[in-house]
């Protein structure tokens, strides 16, 4: 029989060890939004600690299944403006955002070979940059439901800068059998009357991204143009081991065909 005191110093050990860290795995097809044609895959790995995103990794693959770049996202500053890393084989393209000093500091590398270019942000508590716009909508999500035009200033890493842009609910519909808010994401002021807008569709109850439409942060082939995408998440996050992370993390990159 297991004696009362046994238990209590079990007890003790399992409230004073830190929270086991949960990893999961979701995976997104981004096709060609007026053709339907499949231009690449992502591939996401998500770690949470204490029932809080710290980390996600992503691999985008070509359809044949090449891995052609990927992308480190590590959350620990920042949720809305995390720091990440990202390189596409294909150009020799990388940009990021780094945060080591008291201010953010974007960075780009347009090819091989050329010099980096960085630059110091001074946007205050209000930025928001690349995933960090998922955690974004959850913070605003009553004010977006309620209406609200919620304003942002979003990082934009190729032009080492950031820019206001403003979010609105556009309305409800049904993705897969799931109730979805769908909203925009726009440039403020008269040019985002000019500029691409990015639609967002997220699930009513489980407040996750389920499908996105607009321009996806590669480029084409040829590094002309960004493509334009329709970027599905059909099904919720799945369970993985530390074995994929390993694997995902490692995995050599390759230049591949995505579009020309």
């Amino acid at each position: 029989m297991v004696s009362a005191r046994c238990l209590l110093l079990a007890g003790l050990a399992l409230a004073s060890s830190p929270a086991l860290a949960a990893l999961d795995f979701q995976q997104a097809s981004a096709r060609d939004p007026d053709s339907g044609d499949l231009l690449y895959t992502e591939h996401h790995l998500l770690r949470h600690q204490d029932q809080q995103l710290r980390q996600r990794l992503v691999v985008y693959r070509c359809a044949d299944g090449t891995a052609f770049a990927r992308k480190r996202v590590d959350y620990a500053a920042s949720a809305l403006a995390p720091a990440f890393h990202f390189e596409d084989v294909r150009l020799g393209y990388r940009e990021g955002l780094r945060r080591g000093g008291d201010e953010p500091e974007l960075w780009v590398q347009a090819s091989t070979g050329d010099d980096e270019r960085s630059a110091t942000l001074d946007a205050g508590a209000g930025l928001v940059a690349d995933a960090g716009f998922d955690e974004f909508i959850r913070r605003q999500w009553q004010p977006l439901l309620a209406g609200k035009t919620v304003p942002l200033e979003f990082a934009v890493p190729s032009r080492l800068d950031s820019y206001g842009f403003t979010v609105r609910r556009r309305g409800s519909s049904e993705v897969a059998g799931e109730g979805a808010e769908i909203f925009r994401l726009r440039l403020g002021g008269l040019f985002g009357l000019l500029a691409p807008h990015i639609d967002v569709a997220y699930g009513r109850d489980s407040r996750r991204l389920l499908w996105f439409k607009g321009l996806s942060n590669l480029r084409d082939d040829r590094g002309e143009e960004q493509l334009q995408t329709r970027i599905d998440f059909p099904r919720p996050a799945q369970p993985a081991d530390e074995a994929r992370w390993q694997a995902m993390v490692s995995e050599p990159l390759s230049a591949c065909r995505v579009r020309g």
